[in-house]
């Protein structure tokens, strides 16, 4: 059922991932073929908006900004799923895995790969004040 506070998460998280996606774009490795990344990244704010800040919001102020560093951290920890198991699959189409457990064993690696590059002041401070901006528009929409 939409609400207001469903529309509003979606729309303010769905430019949070957009803009945490060029926030992260530097810190990957060089030679980086992006492809939709941005894209991406946005559609996958635009559901956690929707699914998690749109039902966590009506609470009030303090938990508002709570649950917008919580949809935060959801979109981040999609992300790296996403991208991850994207680039565990385009290596098993190169062959690089003996069988389907290294690759899923793999995709883990990847993610904490890549999760280690969000470990810079720039993005996590991109990812916490985006969340409780978000998280604050959303709350008042409630």
């Amino acid at each position: 059922m939409p609400t207001a506070a469903k529309i509003v998460g979606a729309i303010c998280f769905l430019m949070f991932g957009a803009i945490a996606a060029t926030t992260v774009k530097p810190e990957l490795p060089e030679g980086t073929q992006f492809g939709y990344f941005i894209e991406i990244s946005a559609f996958i704010g635009l559901l956690n908006g929707w699914f998690v800040m749109g039902r966590l919001a009506g609470h009030g102020y303090r938990d508002a900004l709570g649950a917008g560093v919580r949809t935060a951290i959801t979109i981040v920890i999609w992300a790296l799923i996403v991208f991850s198991i994207n680039k565990m699959i385009i290596l098993s189409t190169q062959l690089r895995y003996d069988g389907p457990m290294e690759a899923v064993t793999a995709a883990f690696g990847i993610m904490l790969d890549y999760g280690k590059l969000l470990l810079t002041p720039a993005i996590l401070g991109t990812f916490f004040v985006g969340g409780l901006m978000g998280g604050a528009v959303t709350g008042q929409a409630a």
